[in-house]
C-alpha cells in the first residue's frame, strides 16, 4: 500500500539508499519518506546500524608444532556517516572480515608456543583487531570490539598438558611432605635430646641428694656417737644399702634367680668393694 501512495517506512536504528533511475541520491534515516516511483525512484536495499557480531573459528600452528583452533568474535557496526560506502562497496561483509582475521591469527600464533599462545589472547586480539579497523573503516564499518574467546589444542594435546599439570602438582605434594615429615623427625629428635638431657639432670640431682644424705648421715652419726669415725658410719650405711637390695631382690616375683656369696665376711667384703668403686669413681671424675 505504502509503495501505490509513494511512502515508504525506514525502522529505527535501520538505513535506506535511496536511488533514481538505479544511481544512488541519497540515504533515508528512520521515519516515512515520499518515494515517486513513476519518477524512477526506489529504495535499493536497507543498511542496519546495528551491533554485530561475528564468531570465527581459524585452524592454525604453534611455533611448537601443535595445531590448535583459536575461536575469535568480532563485534562491528556500520557507520551512519558512511552507510553509503557500507552498503555499495561490500557485497560479503562477514566473509571480508573473516578472511581480514585469518590472515592475522596465522601470521601471529605461528610465532608463539602454545603455551604463550594462551598467556598472550589479549595480544592476538589487539593485532586483530587493529588489522581490521584499518581495513575496515574505508568500506564505512566501525570495529567495536575484537576479543580470542579460546584456544584449542588437539584433544590428545590437551590431555598430555593435564597429564604435566597433575605430575607437577604430585611432585610439589610429595616435596611438601617430604618436608613436612623432615620437620617432625628433627622436632622428634629435639624432644628426645631435651628428654635425654632432663632425664640426665634429673639423675645427676638423685645422686646428689643420695650424697648430701649420705653426708648429712654420717655428720650426724659422728656427733651423737661418740669414739665413731665416718669409715665405721660408712660401712654401716652401704652394709644397711645391701640388705635393702637383698630384701627388694627377694621381695620381687619377677626377678631371676641371683647367686651372691653371704655371710659376715663377704658382707664386709662387700662393703669394701663399693666404698673402692665409690673412690675410684670419684678419682676418675676429677
Amino acid at each position: 500500500m505504502g509503495n501505490l501512495v509513494c511512502c515508504v517506512q525506514v525502522d529505527q536504528s535501520t538505513v535506506a539508499m535511496k536511488e533514481g533511475f538505479g544511481k544512488f541520491e541519497k540515504v533515508l534515516q528512520p521515519g516515512c519518506h515520499c518515494l515517486p516511483w513513476f519518477l524512477g525512484k526506489r529504495i535499493a536495499g536497507h543498511l542496519s546500524l546495528r551491533l554485530q557480531q561475528l564468531d570465527i573459528k581459524c585452524e592454525t600452528k604453534t611455533k611448537d608444532n601443535v595445531f590448535v583452533n583459536v575461536v575469535a568474535s568480532i563485534q562491528y557496526r556500520a557507520l551512519a556517516n558512511s552507510a553509503n560506502d557500507a552498503f555499495y562497496k561490500l557485497s560479503n561483509t562477514r566473509s571480508q572480515i573473516q578472511a581480514y582475521v585469518f590472515d592475522v591469527i596465522r601470521a601471529s600464533v605461528p610465532k608463539l608456543n602454545l603455551d604463550d599462545a594462551f598467556e598472550q589472547k589479549n595480544e592476538i586480539a589487539k593485532a586483530v583487531e587493529e588489522e581490521l579497523e584499518k581495513a575496515m573503516s574505508a568500506y564505512g564499518y566501525e570495529i567495536v570490539q575484537t576479543l580470542i574467546t579460546d584456544i584449542e589444542p588437539d584433544e590428545h594435546v590437551k590431555r598430555a598438558m593435564n597429564e604435566i599439570n597433575a605430575a607437577q602438582r604430585l611432585r610439589m605434594a610429595a616435596n611438601e611432605k617430604a618436608e613436612a615429615e623432615k620437620i617432625l623427625q628433627i622436632k622428634r629428635a629435639e624432644g628426645e635430646a631435651e628428654s635425654k638431657y632432663l632425664n640426665g639432670m634429673g639423675i645427676a640431682r638423685q645422686r646428689q641428694a643420695i650424697v648430701d644424705g649420705l653426708r648429712d648421715s654420717v655428720i650426724g652419726f659422728s656427733v651423737n656417737v661418740p669414739g665413731t669415725t665416718a669409715k665405721d658410719v660408712m660401712d654401716m650405711v652401704l652394709i644397711t644399702q645391701y640388705f635393702d637390695t637383698m630384701k627388694e631382690i627377694g621381695a620381687t616375683s619377677k626377678t631371676s634367680a641371683v647367686f651372691i656369696p653371704h655371710g659376715p665376711g663377704v658382707v664386709r667384703d662387700v662393703a669394701s668393694q663399693i666404698r673402692d668403686g665409690l673412690l675410684q669413681g670419684s678419682v676418675a671424675h676429677v
